[in-house]
């Protein structure tokens, strides 16, 4: 555990100074570190200037989204940390990296952006079906749901990778829906009890896209982005990572909480409400998305506008 702690403070470290030279770049480059006039600058960056600084925000990023090939650290944090924190760390500070991709690459950077999107694809694609078959062969819950962190990440990138309003709204959207349910999966795999195993279920129904869960509308807006941007590749790639998920989420339950284990005691009366609260949460944005998608169309359109 303390060894764990010790590699996520590395390494997030280095993913913060990653982050401050990119930003002292850009500032050097800009004069300003007002978004909107950085935007509107950018386009007169040299050229290289411009790449160096998009690499340097994709990698601070990158590292602290867990991706592929930055994802080093993860499966031992995530498989060591208390549920609670674990579930912090998949649904909170994940989301950092994701907003700071579509944010500064997507929303300043995006010439750059669209230089390198096969590239980004690439890496997403791997990301994803690397993640996925790593969560398959392992058998341990914490572990399990790590690795599936590190495939799902890869499902931000390749909407980066794919451009346009609808991806990058697709990709607002899956980050909040992905983090509900990565939160409700982590907090309920050490628990056990009939509305546990029902939380869980609920969970993976949402990180796996299924409906009613929140979780569809995020991989219903990809396939969108993928169908609007004519990539059978790409729709097929999420058909495949969305048939793994369902396969190793499934593996946790049957083995988790499908299994009779009457050694272990049913989970705290407290840990059981806390898990209830966020199953009822993902279920209620799933029968109710209209906010969230007006929320998330309204940040794809934000980030096209502001992208020089």
């Amino acid at each position: 555990m303390v060894g764990s702690a010790l590699i996520f403070a590395v390494v997030n470290l280095l993913g913060s100074v990653l982050f401050l030279i990119a930003t002292a770049g850009l500032y050097r480059a800009t004069g300003t570190l007002e978004m909107l006039a950085i935007a509107d600058r950018a386009r007169a960056v040299d050229p290289n200037t411009a790449v160096v600084i998009a690499v340097l925000y994709f990698v601070a990023f990158g590292v602290k989204l867990g991706l592929f090939p930055f994802h080093f650290w993860l499966p031992s944090v995530y498989g060591s940390a208390p549920p609670a924190v674990a579930a912090v760390l998949a649904g909170a500070l994940a989301n950092i990296g994701a907003y700071g991709l579509l944010r500064f690459e997507a929303g300043l950077l995006g010439r750059e952006l669209a230089l390198g999107a096969g590239v980004l694809v690439g890496l997403g694609s791997a990301s994803i079906i690397y993640g996925a078959v790593q969560a398959v062969g392992r058998r341990d819950g914490r572990e399990v749901l790590a690795y599936s962190a590190i495939g799902h990440a890869g499902y931000v990138l390749v909407a980066l990778g794919v451009g346009g309003r609808v991806a990058l709204s697709a990709a607002a959207l899956f980050t909040v829906v992905n983090a509900l349910g990565k939160t409700l999966l982590f907090l309920a795999v050490d628990l056990r009890g009939p509305m546990v195993a029902t939380a869980f279920v609920i969970g993976a129904f949402s990180v796996a896209g299924v409906p009613p869960s929140a979780g569809f509308f995020g991989k219903a807006a990809l396939f969108d982005a993928g169908i609007q941007a004519q990539s059978a590749a790409t729709v097929v790639l999420l058909f495949v990572g969305g048939a793994l998920t369902f396969v190793y989420l499934f593996q946790i339950y049957q083995h988790q909480f499908w299994r009779p284990h009457p050694e272990v005691r049913p989970a705290p009366a407290s840990a059981r409400a806390v898990v209830a609260v966020v199953a009822v949460v993902v279920l209620a944005v799933g029968l109710w998305p209209e906010p969230l998608l007006a929320l998330s169309n309204q940040a794809g359109e934000a980030l096209v506008g502001m992208a020089p």
